[in-house]
């Protein structure tokens, strides 16, 4: 019987509204028990988490491994190790690889290499339409018996509203959430950054916060008019917040997500003038070991949608407290460097995410108060479970030992040479950060640990 003990930690499980200091009891890749000194049998490894939170394992709906046909950029053994590193034990893939994940082969590739180089779960969304052209639809059906959890075409947005209403009916059939990149081409047109005071400022085309609200609002008619499942993408601009926020009030079956760098940056970071906000909520200059001449262009700070105004911030934060938007997600959306070091008109959008989202959303959600450690959690755990019907997100005894154990309080600096993804397109390099991951458990496996905190008894 392989057995794992953590003792000492503070367990926290929101699907269970447990939160209380106590051991976990792993055997053979479940959770066996939940108690105060709890005994084990021979032969058992001990984990201390002695200061440490012990919560179910962490999930990412939202993530970009490249695999199929873009692995020069990450692959799903190198994404994965970033997973784990980060504290999670699943991670949701998006579809928008070379070819696109349209058809039953390339889902069942991604599976095969899953479980021959993932040391995570990984889970598989598949394209709404063929190629991802916004043209066709893919054969949902075929993608569901194929073992995909929702369905997007991330990346892209499907334009045409007749064919988005088809998918949604669709995906009502085959109980599958459909899940939707929200950028309407018309009013984004060739935008770069946020359209407003910096963009004028440094010359740069504008990407007006309408061309994400718009497409909210689409979407909400939509699950009105189908009764479908839609989940709204990373999320930036404040009036998509206020949009969420009335629909879920008239009970729309309607989602959204938010990732940590639209809610700890704002489009000054472009210009080099970035901010952060420290524990206590005030407003500080970020440290920086070699600041860059003013203005910077970092195309690090160049992501779809785009960092948005300090208006647009604090209204993702509030509908993160208010429980509007449910869920936290990275992203990761990982370039090579070449691809990045051009001007930044032509640098792709996005950055990686997975192994810093942790601590960037203790150190605004939680050690700011504004909301509760399990809330927090919930939105990485429980809440993606539900959306996604699937079986993970809890300690319940008898589910998969799917455990994070970390800190909160420790402080580390987030070396470029530290990070496991294959790419390095990432704005937090070189920050001091507060919480962190140390050890992440895969069905009773330690897939990585900060240290080798085993003992057997």
């Amino acid at each position: 019987m392989n057995s794992l003990l953590l003792t000492g930690g503070r367990v926290v499980d929101p699907a269970n509204k447990f939160d209380a200091f106590a051991d976990v009891l792993i055997q053979n890749g479940k959770i066996a028990a939940i108690g105060k000194s709890l005994s084990a049998p021979a032969n058992t490894d001990v984990f201390d988490a002695t200061g440490k939170i012990i919560s179910p394992g962490l999930i990412d709906l939202h993530v970009h491994f490249r695999e199929p046909g873009q692995t020069a950029k990450e692959n799903i053994a190198t994404g994965t190790a970033a997973a784990a590193r980060g504290g999670f034990t699943s991670v949701v893939c998006m579809p928008n690889t070379a070819p696109a994940i349209d058809n039953v082969g390339t889902v069942a590739l991604i599976h095969e290499r899953a479980r021959e180089q993932g040391c995570v779960n990984v889970f598989v969304t598949g394209a709404i339409t063929k190629n991802i052209a916004g043209e066709e639809l893919a054969p949902i059906g075929g993608l569901k018996k194929a073992g995909v959890v929702a369905i997007t075409d991330d990346g892209h947005c499907v334009q045409n509203n007749e064919l988005m209403r088809r998918a949604c009916e669709y995906a009502k059939m085959f109980d599958l959430p459909i899940f939707d990149h929200c950028q309407d081409y018309a009013l984004v047109t060739d935008g770069v950054m946020h359209e407003g005071y910096w963009s004028t400022a440094l010359g740069l085309r504008g990407w007006p916060a309408a061309g994400e609200e718009m497409i909210v609002a689409r979407n909400i008619l939509l699950a009105e008019l189908t009764g479908a499942k839609i989940h709204c993408q990373h999320l930036s601009a404040a009036g998509s917040v206020a949009l969420l926020r009335e629909a879920k009030k008239r009970g729309v079956s309607i989602s959204g997500e938010a990732c940590p760098h639209h809610f700890t940056l704002t489009d000054s970071a472009v210009a080099g003038s970035e901010k952060f906000w420290a524990d206590d909520g005030k407003e500080l200059l970020k440290t920086q070991s070699s600041a860059p001449e003013w203005p910077s262009y970092d195309t690090h700070f160049k992501m779809n949608p785009p960092l948005r105004s300090a208006k647009d911030r604090e209204a993702i934060l509030a509908g993160l407290a208010d429980g509007t938007i449910e869920i936290l997600c990275s992203d990761h959306a990982p370039h090579c460097d070449y691809e990045k070091e051009v001007e930044f008109d032509y640098a792709p959008f996005g950055i990686t995410g997975l192994e810093a989202e942790l601590a960037l959303s203790l150190m605004q959600l939680v050690h700011t108060k504004r909301m509760s450690l399990t809330d927090m959690i919930a939105k990485f755990t429980v809440n993606p479970a539900q959306l996604l019907n699937l079986a993970k997100g809890t300690l319940s005894v008898g589910a998969d030992a799917d455990v994070t154990v970390f800190d909160t309080e420790a402080e580390w600096v987030f070396n470029r040479e530290d990070s496991v993804s294959k790419s390095k397109n990432n704005p937090f390099f070189g920050w001091k950060l507060k919480g962190k991951a140390v050890a992440t458990i895969v069905a009773g496996k330690i897939v990585w640990s900060e240290s080798n905190a085993l003992a057997a008894v």
